[in-house]
């Protein structure tokens, strides 16, 4: 999934509004980007996202992968709070801030999305219906919209409860660790390491894991448990769906905004995957331990 210089480049040299040093210039820290961001084995060969989207996890798979992934998802709200609040501008900021609300449960409000017409409350924090699309501002905030709702609907139908998820404690040590590292990096006092790392996690989202593990629970339901919900999921496969085309566009902005460092950018993107690697790593070796067990 090699990124590509848009034509939106290209264009803004014939007209005038960047000159072809700079659009080469662009372009090779593209290449670069390729070079030493987009060849990560996190990105290009996630051993673990293969082997779980082959509908092999059995339920006590299924149930650690889920606590592991409701770390993480209650731990992000930190990493992304400082990423907020170290944000480099004032755009910067409200980006960060829609991702933080959306996550603790503003809706997007879209006109003309699945919401419109829906009065149970409930059902508008629901993540089948809840759009992908729009922006927190003038959205609606429900509880049940919070995305780690979403994982305790999914956990108790696992036989798991709410003491049983999403803290500090119930994280391995390997996701304590990529846990830490967003904290240090995506949420770093330094906008060019953070915007660095954040690009990082957008490719690493945008690669396709969020399809295998998709694939492997959906296995699992049908062979399983038919009542298992799978929309925080399939919520956050259709939403990088959309992300993925807006990288080179935000890259672009990134890389011609007054005070970028290229050096702390890419240092904070790798860090980065390598944090998000080990997450991986650590649930494909607990899979493989309890095999061998």
């Amino acid at each position: 999934m090699a990124l590509k210089v848009s034509e939106h480049i290209v264009q803004r040299v014939k007209n005038g509004e960047l000159s072809q040093v700079d659009a080469d210039r662009f372009g090779r820290f593209v290449d670069r980007c390729n070079r030493e961001l987009m060849t990560h084995p996190v990105i290009t060969d996630n051993k673990y996202c293969k082997w779980f989207a082959t509908g092999e996890a059995d339920r006590a798979a299924v149930r650690h992968m889920v606590v592991q992934f409701s770390v993480f998802s209650n731990l992000f709200l930190i990493a992304q709070l400082k990423k907020m609040i170290n944000a480099g501008s004032l755009e910067g900021m409200r980006a960060s801030k829609e991702i933080l609300a959306n996550e603790i449960g503003v809706i997007f409000n879209k006109p003309g999305s699945k919401l419109e017409g829906v009065t149970d409350a409930d059902r508008e924090g629901d993540p089948d219906i809840v759009s992908t699309e729009g922006s927190v501002e003038g959205g609606k905030f429900r509880f049940k919209a919070a995305h780690f709702e979403w994982l305790l609907k999914m956990g108790d139908k696992l036989g798991l409860g709410f003491v049983d998820m999403g803290k500090r404690r119930n994280g391995t040590p390997a996701t304590i660790f990529f846990c830490d590292q967003l904290d240090g990096i995506y949420g770093s006092e330094d906008p060019n390491i953070a915007e660095g790392a954040s690009f990082a996690v957008e490719n690493w989202a945008a690669a396709g894991f969020w399809k295998q593990l998709v694939a492997g629970l959906d296995a699992f339901k049908k062979r399983e448990q038919p009542d298992l919900p799978l929309a925080f999921f399939t919520w956050h496969d259709r939403i990088e769906d959309q992300h993925a085309g807006h990288v080179m566009d935000e890259l672009e902005e990134l890389f011609f905004t007054e005070g970028f460092d290229e050096e702390k950018f890419m240092q904070g993107g790798r860090d980065m995957l390598d944090g998000v690697e080990a997450f991986w790593v650590g649930l494909n070796e607990n899979r493989i331990a309890a095999a061998c067990a």
